[in-house]
């Protein structure tokens, strides 16, 4: 990515993380985070990667909760970050954290399995 690329993206992940605080509730969403935000060359587009805390029924309602909304973010974001053309958002669930958590489940089960052999 471009510097200027970079920029945008903090800036759009920085305003979208507060825009989603400020007028969404933790009880309708649930406990989530924007981790990453990726724009095109052309700044026109944005993936913005999300981290909701919970199980697969509570991300996936929050994710359409968030595509429902996708209108009113973006406007709002028009309003706030000054660019000749607002990005269109593109919500994508962030599942890093549930793959590290996995993957050290299973260093943790295979180092205690060979805790149990050596003893």
């Amino acid at each position: 990515m471009s510097v200027r690329s970079e920029k945008v993206a903090s800036l759009i992940k920085e305003e979208v993380s507060t825009l989603v605080q400020r007028n969404f509730s933790m009880e309708e969403f649930g406990f989530l985070t924007v981790t990453e935000v990726r724009v095109s060359p052309d700044l026109r587009n944005a993936k913005v990667y999300i981290s909701i805390f919970g199980d697969a029924a509570r991300k996936e309602k929050t994710l359409s909760m968030l595509e429902a909304q996708k209108g009113f973010i973006r406007s709002s974001l028009g309003r706030v970050v000054r660019l000749k053309f607002t990005p269109t958002l593109t919500f994508l669930l962030d599942e890093t954290l549930d793959r590290a958590m996995k993957i050290e489940q299973i260093l943790n089960d295979l180092h205690k399995k060979d805790g149990r052999d050596q003893a």
